[in-house]
């Protein structure tokens, strides 16, 4: 294990196992925005369109930049508000702040949506489904404002308090330890269910299999492709960042990243292929394509509803699946603070998660009260601030400290052969097409907030 600097009386945490590593970063990239977010954008952008484009920008953007991202946290052994001013000097300040801001305006609204998911799981147990689209909405009306939301928003926020406050071996890699491979039966179970529904067939050839050529070049389509890659792999957050500065020397970080993306993909892929069925089968696409959260509480129960005690059994899975993937990203969201906190100022984990927690529970609270104001920090936090982090990234390894990057993969064992295409694509690839899609996402974003 290779020797890190960090803050006096605080020595450096380390994963227990490379397995328990790649179970956490895939935690932190399979989240909330993989359930609800993949089958919204996916129906908003053209289906196969939108796909297409979400694959190659994960591929050829998102990858490289995960690389130089856990190459980052490994190399300095710092938290994301110190790495980058490790490797690229004080000019680089600014983008440690940018992690910091991104992570806690992120996780400021993801906690409410995590307290949406836990009073959904919670009333499909005790109360049933609703019965029909307008219960369904009345439903989600009341527990997404007043009293409710901001009780489900505080109760996220203190779970993913004490996961974090317990540390990396025994709170964040034991969460992740069970909590994936639970995740991904769940999730099977689920598929295997969604081919049984008269609509399947349907509801892949109308939604996900759908062939637009003209969304490709559509700017929503873009939008959506790049902020639900950037979200659903967690680049430009700095979460992997602070995962891998507890990552030892010898680790195989391109084969690690591969899992990661391949994990977070797999999952997106799989819930489209839940959700589509259930949509075509009960006539809501609608609903699916009209809202970001429309897909997970409203379109989703009133779909289960007609199914009776079967349909009330899928709900109360899918919800705890859910829910599952929203705290193991949480944590992730957590640490970037926490994390950067304990290596500048050398504050105990626990005051520092605490501390945080309460300072995130008030920036969250517009949200919890305001729907309106939820999607604003979304599009604002989880894209173009997301972005910006990515394109970053891409630029600070890619052209600030390439011999870093370099020097760093050969230690791990990877060869000049994979080493030097994953650098060429750092600073050829991701920082023009994440400028593309920075600026076509703030276009976007302005236009229809214009509008």
């Amino acid at each position: 294990m290779s020797s890190f600097r960090s803050a006096p009386g605080h020595p450096r945490e380390h994963w227990g196992s490379s397995l328990g590593f790649v179970l956490a970063a895939a935690g932190s990239a399979v989240g909330l925005g993989n359930l609800w977010g993949f089958a919204y954008r996916a129906s908003q952008g053209g289906g196969g369109a939108f796909v297409l484009l979400y694959v190659l920008i994960v591929l050829l953007v998102c990858l490289p930049v995960l690389v130089a991202e856990m190459v980052l946290g490994r190399s300095t052994g710092h938290a994301p508000l110190l790495a980058p001013i490790t490797a690229g000097g004080r000019r680089w300040a600014p983008l440690g702040w940018l992690y910091m801001a991104a992570a806690m305006g992120i996780l400021a609204y993801y906690a409410v949506l995590m307290g949406w998911t836990g009073r959904s799981l919670l009333h499909a147990l005790t109360a049933g489904l609703p019965a029909d689209m307008a219960a369904a909405e009345a439903y989600f009306t009341a527990i997404s404002s007043g009293g409710d939301a901001v009780l489900g928003h505080l109760i996220s926020l203190a779970i993913t308090g004490l996961v974090v406050a317990a540390g990396i071996r025994a709170g964040i890699e034991r969460l992740s330890r069970w909590g994936m491979p639970l995740l991904f039966l769940l999730l099977l179970g689920l598929l295997v269910w969604a081919l049984t529904l008269p609509g399947a067939a349907e509801g892949y050839r109308t939604f996900l299999l759908r062939w637009d050529p003209g969304k490709l070049t559509d700017p929503t389509t873009i939008r959506n492709a790049f902020t639900q890659a950037f979200f659903s792999i967690g680049t430009g957050i700095g979460a992997i960042l602070a995962y891998a500065a507890y990552l030892d020397r010898r680790s195989p970080i391109p084969r690690e990243a591969a899992c990661v993306v391949g994990m977070d993909t797999a999952v997106g892929l799989m819930a489209g292929c839940v959700t589509f069925p259930v949509v075509a089968s009960f006539g809501l696409g609608d609903v699916v394509s009209g809202s970001t959260v429309g897909t997970l509480f409203i379109a989703l129960p009133t779909g289960l509803a007609s199914l009776g005690a079967s349909g009330r059994v899928v709900a109360v899975l899918f919800f705890c699946l859910a829910y599952i993937a929203a705290i193991t990203s949480s944590v992730s969201l957590l640490e970037v603070p926490t994390s950067s906190l304990i290596d500048r100022l050398g504050w105990s984990r626990r005051r520092t998660v605490w501390l945080l927690v309460v300072l995130i529970a008030l920036l969250g609270l517009p949200a919890a009260l305001d729907v309106a104001v939820l999607e604003r920090m979304d599009a604002v936090f989880g894209g173009v601030v997301l972005i910006s982090g990515g394109l970053a990234m891409a630029l600070l390894l890619g052209w600030g400290a390439p011999s870093r990057f370099l020097a760093d993969l050969h230690q791990g064992g990877s060869p000049p052969a994979l080493a030097l295409p994953l650098l060429w694509a750092l600073r050829w690839l991701s920082p023009p097409a994440i400028t593309a899609g920075l600026v076509v996402s703030v276009l976007d974003l302005v236009r229809s907030w214009s509008g």
